[in-house]
């Protein structure tokens, strides 16, 4: 480990105490877990860091706060302590990620320390259930959903920029054409991770696996067109997804939502999810 800031940068040679870490609360911390499953704990592979707080002295090497800084900053454990040393690294250098995301305590508390040099947010929400199943859907899952094919990809597109618009309130095209944003979609199409219902060569629903751990995946991205919504395809289309993480991947599926969205709370309810935590997402 490297000192810095008051948080250390880990590597690979601490790899078994960020699996203990993350295996403690596998649905919290898919989205790091996925990457670092893949890509071990070394910046360049990882796309971004992984900071631990000061665990000298700390019984069995745990750690008491973890933190990935990356696309987004995602603080999954810490005590007030270890949020200001993340925050006294984060503060070093021009701010690049897009959202602060993760257990509501942490990112909440990370944020405190934050909002006077990175404020004001365009938003912060602050209440966003995490929910969890790895059970069958309780309600009938739309046999018409299914992955989206790559040569797909110029149809699917104006369903995503538009969930994402509607979702995160800024176009994704914004910066640099779309080139970025294309790229992610393409990729989570030719992995198998996207998932829509064509009606007369148009999307009417769609969804994405956006991360998968070993255990866990989380969905993301559900959308239905404006004209089809009220008639159950988000309920039906959403359950298709989890049926194939469930059943098809061996995986626990999961998600977050606004708390103020009540018809998705309780369309996911229905299906069969449970709340397991909350999250909460800081954006800029």
């Amino acid at each position: 480990m490297l000192r810095l800031a008051g948080a250390r940068l880990l590597s690979d040679r601490d790899h078994p105490v960020v699996r203990a870490v993350l295996a403690a609360d596998p649905v919290a911390s898919c989205m790091v877990s996925a990457r670092v499953e893949v890509a071990g704990l070394d910046p360049w592979r990882l796309g971004g860091e992984l900071w631990a707080a000061d665990y000298r002295g700390a019984r069995g090497g745990r750690l008491p706060g973890l933190c990935f800084s990356g696309p987004n900053l995602i603080p999954l454990r810490g005590n007030a302590a270890a949020l200001r040393s993340f925050a006294d690294r984060a503060l070093r250098k021009q701010r690049v990620c897009s959202s602060l995301v993760g257990p509501a305590e942490q990112v909440l508390g990370l944020w405190d320390e934050l909002a006077g040099e990175w404020g004001p947010a365009r938003e912060v929400r602050e209440d966003q259930p995490l929910m969890a199943m790895d059970a069958q859907p309780a309600v009938e899952p739309d046999p018409l959903v299914r992955p989206v094919r790559p040569d797909e990809l110029e149809r699917y597109l104006p369903a995503a920029i538009a969930m994402f618009i509607e979702e995160v309130g800024v176009d994704p095209r914004a910066g640099d054409g779309g080139v970025s944003y294309r790229a992610r979609v393409a990729e989570l199409i030719s992995s198998g991770r996207a998932f829509a219902r064509f009606e007369n060569g148009e999307v009417v629903f769609k969804a994405e696996i956006g991360a998968m751990s070993r255990s866990v995946g989380q969905i993301q991205g559900v959308w239905v067109r404006p004209d089809r919504r009220g008639h159950g395809l988000g309920t039906s289309g959403t359950a298709a997804v989890v049926s194939r993480l469930v059943n098809g991947l061996g995986r626990t599926a999961s998600l977050y939502v606004n708390s103020f969205n009540s018809p998705a709370l309780a369309a996911y309810r229905r299906i069969g999810f449970s709340q397991v935590g909350r999250y909460a997402t800081v954006l800029f």
